[in-house]
């Protein structure tokens, strides 16, 4: 697995427990377990996002990466840049 932030997590399957473990691009320990991919990859996004933001990518049964997510954490959702007028820009909601 290649090298990425301290952040960004993975969703892999786990094929002695059966279910997707989500994990660091290290692999020393599990962040979390769940018997469906679809609440591994929820779960991942939530650890991602907590962590401040991050790439989620999904692991198929081959191996390979088949597919990824940009994950944006709680601080990155307020931009404190000013516009070309000046004025602060509004939270998305």
């Amino acid at each position: 697995m290649p090298k990425g932030t301290d952040s960004d997590r993975y969703v892999v399957p786990n094929r002695e427990r059966g279910g997707y473990d989500v994990v660091k691009a290290d692999r020393r320990r599990v962040s979390a377990h769940e018997r469906s991919q679809r609440d591994a990859i929820k779960r991942a996004k939530q650890i991602v996002s907590n962590l401040g933001g991050g790439e989620v990518r999904i692991q198929g049964q081959d191996g390979r990466i088949r597919a990824s997510d940009t994950v944006v954490g709680p601080k990155q959702k307020e931009s404190r840049a000013p516009d070309r007028r000046g004025r602060r820009a509004a939270a998305k909601r």
